[in-house]
């Protein structure tokens, strides 16, 4: 019989692509390595907690280690995740409490963390406002990265955009993805694989991360009314690698 069941519009909340599938990848091997070490400071720009290190968790943790001056620009509380049910305002000071949390396990306790107080799910349309905020923000530090403005979150992707218009501000600037392991799949032509850098890390940065992502536990464990983890099981496994992806911005 064929389902009736309408796919869901947005990828996000489809099956995704199993870790053990992007491990069989062997091009993910194959990506030119990026060196992070000299960069002396960076400024990680995230749409809400917790995108900062499932994304460059590991080369937070990397720079941390080196004391390299590291800027968490933080877009958004990340307090409509729960829905409309939950108390947004006790939400959004729980996962900034877990936003310290996870940078202290990253060895990145001295990380300056800035918030702008957005709205969470409702960053698309304010790309100019975002970016007239971050401008000052990023200005001259050695390294900018931001959610890839192809993630298909619509918070990442504006945020992603915002970042795009002022990154000339950096010395250097490039996307993460978060949302794309899901998504997407090897070989995905939606994907600039041609572009992509890699960033190995050193096991003690690896470690780190894995204890840093168990910080949030608002979006790991089910929700109130039996509604699933925001970041399911299967989906955790693609930020548990021995590297991280980085795509270059295209400068306006």
């Amino acid at each position: 019989m064929t389902s009736t069941t309408p796919a869901p519009a947005n990828p996000i909340d489809a099956p995704g692509t199993a870790e053990a599938t992007w491990a069989g990848w062997t091009e993910l091997a194959r990506f030119p390595v990026l060196d992070v070490g000299s960069w002396a400071h960076a400024v990680i720009i995230a749409a809400h907690p917790d995108d900062e290190v499932l994304g460059p968790g590991g080369i937070v943790a990397t720079l941390a280690a080196a004391g390299t001056r590291v800027r968490i620009v933080a877009v958004t509380d990340g307090e409509a995740s729960h829905g409309a049910g939950a108390d947004r305002v006790a939400l959004g000071r729980r996962r900034a409490a877990e936003r310290v949390a996870a940078l202290h396990a990253l060895g990145a306790s001295h990380a300056e963390i800035i918030r702008l107080g957005l709205p969470d799910t409702g960053l698309a349309g304010r790309e100019s406002e975002i970016a007239a905020e971050l401008s000052g923000l990023i200005t001259g530090f050695d390294a900018c990265l931001a959610p890839w403005q192809h993630d298909v979150h619509a918070d990442h992707e504006a945020v992603g955009r915002a970042t795009r218009q002022v990154s000339h501000l950096a010395a250097s600037a490039w996307f993460y993805p978060v949302w794309m392991w899901h998504w997407a799949r090897p070989a995905d032509q939606r994907v600039p694989w041609c572009q992509a850098a890699r960033v190995p890390l050193a096991p003690a940065a690896a470690a780190r991360k894995r204890v840093a992502i168990s910080c949030f536990t608002s979006q790991l464990e089910p929700r109130p009314g039996g509604a699933g983890a925001v970041l399911p099981p299967d989906f955790v496994p693609h930020f548990l690698r021995g590297f991280e992806l980085l795509f270059p911005m295209e400068r306006l």
